[in-house]
């Protein structure tokens, strides 16, 4: 069981981790924070479920189409929900996102249905033994897939152009645009990357759980407290967070209950903030006196 419990945990925690990720990239980028991530994630479940199951596309051109679909829906969410309130130094934009991310909602209820439909795969059905207890392939490509993409998230940051002038943006705005750098178009892009990992997030996490309009709730709202349990400026820590909220969860649901789940993981987050406020990983910001 304590086996079975750490691998299915580190498999939410690696969802949570990339959800937490989307909210960090925009947060250094922008100063801003897509709320609309949980009815991201819910789109690219929904829109693999229905290009696969419903129209039977293949999966690899189901999932490309969401990832893309997921990604525009980032851009014309910064252009028009986004943009415009920071323009005019609003904080605006926190009610904008989570309106949009209700449109987004409530159009999928519309087209979609509201019943819940699961998703077919491979990978969640057959479990195959690892430690000596049953394991579904799906948790371990999940935690492979959400610990992978971090990593490459980090290295690029570091080692590409186009990553040293995202934090050439995180760092100082009006230097990176006097050195060239169109802060604009960084900005739009990180918005695209951000909804494109969660909208990957959604297309792991689908087999998982019935794919509904509704189902990108609770884990937007976890996605978010991972990424200030944390540090919402810290990469790495973000992603650590996640891991940490989902062994939490599950060792919670294995030992006590499922009516322990929720009180496990934001139990965590109250008592490690109370302890540290700016986050598990995060600094105090400096102060110039």
């Amino acid at each position: 069981m304590f086996a079975a419990s750490v691998i299915s945990g580190l498999a939410i925690g690696a969802m949570y981790g990339l959800l937490a990720l989307g909210y960090h990239i925009t947060w250094v980028v922008s100063r801003s924070v897509n709320f609309a991530q949980g009815s991201v994630m819910m789109l690219g479940a929904v829109v693999v479920f229905s290009l696969r199951v419903t129209l039977g596309w293949p999966m690899p051109f189901a999932i490309a189409t969401a990832l893309i679909g997921c990604a525009g829906f980032g851009i014309v969410l910064e252009r028009i929900a986004v943009r415009p309130f920071r323009a005019r130094g609003s904080d605006s934009w926190l009610m904008a996102t989570v309106a949009a991310g209700m449109l987004v909602e409530n159009a999928a209820m519309f087209l979609f249905g509201k019943e819940p439909r699961g998703m077919p795969s491979a990978l969640a059905r057959h479990p195959v033994m690892l430690f000596g207890v049953g394991v579904l392939p799906l948790h371990i490509v999940i935690l492979l897939t959400g610990i992978g993409l971090a990593g490459v998230f980090l290295v690029a940051t570091r080692a590409t152009p186009l990553g040293k002038a995202l934090l050439a943006v995180v760092q100082n705005p009006r230097a990176a645009q006097l050195m060239g750098i169109d802060a604009t178009k960084v900005t739009v892009f990180a918005y695209a990357l951000s909804s494109a990992l969660v909208g990957l997030a959604g297309v792991l996490i689908a087999p998982l759980t019935n794919v509904t309009a509704d189902m990108g709730f609770v884990f937007g709202i976890k996605g978010f407290a991972a990424a200030i349990l944390g540090g919402l400026e810290t990469p790495w820590g973000v992603v650590l967070a996640g891991l940490l909220l989902g062994l939490a969860e599950a060792f919670a649901t294995a030992f006590v209950g499922s009516g322990a789940t929720v009180m496990a993981s934001f139990g965590l987050v109250i008592v490690a903030l109370y302890l540290r406020p700016h986050g598990l990983f995060g600094r105090a910001p400096a102060r110039k006196v």
